[in-house]
């Protein structure tokens, strides 16, 4: 049975485009800069901020409002009509203060496919790297058993990665990524994957 290994954030949820809809433009009500507009992710030089300003401004807005983000639509009905085909499991890349509401928000809206939620630290400044956990995707990935794995992720460099491994992955278009599909491509291929 193949197992589809999901990122969390702008795979499975649209934190950018809801964090920049409702927390950046507001407060930047004279930017010409759209969603579509962003081009590369992390966008702080996009923004013309600092890294350090921008992920302030994402961690408060995952603080304060992770759990009203909704999922994805066409993910969401993809799952119903081809989450029962295989294994689904989470694999995220956040601080580790974020994770916990990051998890409850996987299960919350997957938790009827998605049992596993595994974190690899996004660190900020102040927390530590813990020890004897993974410390990228890739890490992970070489930990696993990687037979009938399917990754999706909107990192181009994670889904090189993956490939690289041997893994079968599949970029989630998003504007800092060059996929030149719609999600529903994307999904629609994902689902011909599961009955090759």
């Amino acid at each position: 049975m193949k197992t589809i290994v999901w990122d969390v954030d702008d795979v499975l949820n649209d934190l950018m485009r809801d964090w920049f809809e409702s927390c950046w433009r507001p407060s930047h009500a004279d930017t010409r800069i759209r969603y579509e507009d962003i081009t590369e992710n992390p966008p702080d030089r996009v923004l013309g901020i600092s890294r350090a300003d921008y992920l302030l401004s994402l961690d408060e807005f995952r603080r304060t409002e992770l759990a009203r983000l909704c999922s994805v639509s066409d993910v969401a009905a993809w799952f119903g009509s081809h989450g029962h085909k295989c294994r689904h499991l989470a694999l995220t890349a956040v601080p580790l203060a974020a994770a916990p509401a990051s998890a409850s928000w996987v299960l919350q809206h997957f938790g009827r496919w998605i049992r596993s939620f595994n974190v690899v630290p996004s660190l900020r400044g102040y927390e530590q790297a813990p020890t004897n956990c993974f410390s990228t995707k890739k890490e992970f990935f070489q930990w696993l058993d990687r037979r009938g794995l399917i990754f999706v992720d909107d990192s181009e460099a994670n889904i090189s990665m993956a490939l690289d491994l041997g893994i079968s992955a599949l970029l989630m278009p998003r504007p800092w990524n060059s996929s030149a599909k719609t999600i529903s491509d994307t999904l629609d291929h994902l689902g011909r994957i599961l009955e090759e």
